[in-house]
C-alpha cells in the first residue's frame, strides 16, 4: 500500500512540441478514490496544487467501514518542479498512523545532487543518480512523460536506504468504468528492481493521464486497488 499509493496514485504536460506548438501543463485537480486494501476498505483523497515555482501534490488515505474502527491514515506529500528533463522533485513527506511507520521527511538538493533527510530517528544522505524521484513525483512523471509521448523504460527512485532503479512497460489499453465516468486508459506498470511489488497505473488521456486504477500485485497476488470516484480540475 505504501508504495502505491506513495507509489501509488501516481501523470504531466507535453514539453516537447514543434516549434509552433504551445506546450501542456499539468492540471491542478483534487481526486477522490475507493480503495481496496486486502480485505480492508478506504478513501484516497489526492490533489495537486501550482505553487509559484511548481507544484505540490497531496495523498491521503483514510479507513472506511469496519477499518475506520482501528482509526489512523497515511498522508504523503511531495514538493516538485517540472522541467526540460522532466518533474524534479524537491521536497517528500509521508506519514503512517494505520501501520505506525516512521516519519519520512527528504529534500532533494539539486546543486549537489543528493537527498537528505530523515527516516524516523535515522539520517538519510544519499547520491542522485540523476533524475530520481520520491513515491508521489513519480505518478506526475509518468503523466508527465505519456502527455510527451512515452513514458522512459526505467526511473531511480528513492527507497528508505539507497536509490533503486524501477523498470517500466505499456501494457496496453483498455476500457474503464468507474463512479466518476468510463474511460479508455493506457497502462502502465513499474516494478522497483529486487522488489515483489508491481504496480500498474490505468491512465486517462481525457484527464491529463490522471490514473483512473491503480492496482498493486505482490507475488502476481492483488494487495491493493484504487478506483477513481471523483475528479474536479482547480
Amino acid at each position: 500500500m505504501k508504495y502505491m499509493l506513495s507509489a501509488a496514485l501516481l501523470v504531466a504536460a507535453a514539453l516537447f512540441a514543434a516549434p509552433a506548438a504551445t506546450a501542456a501543463d499539468l492540471t491542478p485537480h483534487t481526486a477522490q478514490y475507493k480503495v481496496k486494501i486486502s480485505l480492508l476498505s478506504g478513501r484516497l483523497n489526492t490533489e495537486l496544487r501550482e505553487t509559484e515555482d511548481g507544484y505540490v501534490a497531496t495523498h491521503i488515505v483514510k479507513p472506511t467501514g469496519l477499518a475506520r474502527l482501528k482509526g489512523g491514515s497515511m498522508s504523503v506529500r511531495s514538493e516538485f518542479r517540472t522541467a526540460t528533463d522532466g518533474v524534479r522533485p524537491v521536497a517528500f513527506r509521508e506519514t503512517d498512523s494505520i501501520r505506525n511507520d516512521p516519519e519520512t521527511n527528504i529534500r532533494f538538493d539539486w546543486t549537489t545532487n543528493r537527498a537528505i533527510g530523515t527516516v524516523g530517528e535515522d539520517d538519510v544522505n544519499l547520491q542522485l543518480a540523476g533524475l530520481s524521484h520520491d513515491n508521489v513525483s513519480i505518478q506526475y512523471e509518468l503523466m508527465h512523460d505519456l502527455l510527451n509521448g512515452k513514458p522512459d523504460d526505467t526511473y531511480v527512485l528513492f527507497d528508505v536506504d539507497k536509490m533503486r532503479v524501477a523498470n517500466v512497460r505499456n501494457v496496453g489499453t483498455k476500457s474503464i468504468k468507474t463512479r466518476a465516468g468510463s474511460y479508455e486508459a493506457v497502462g502502465i506498470q513499474h516494478q522497483k528492481e529486487g522488489s515483489s511489488r508491481v504496480t500498474t497505473l490505468w491512465c486517462a488521456a481525457e484527464l491529463g493521464y490522471l490514473p483512473v486504477v491503480i492496482e498493486q500485485h505482490r507475488k502476481g497476488k492483488l494487495n491493493f486497488r484504487a478506483t477513481l470516484t471523483r475528479y474536479n480540475p482547480i
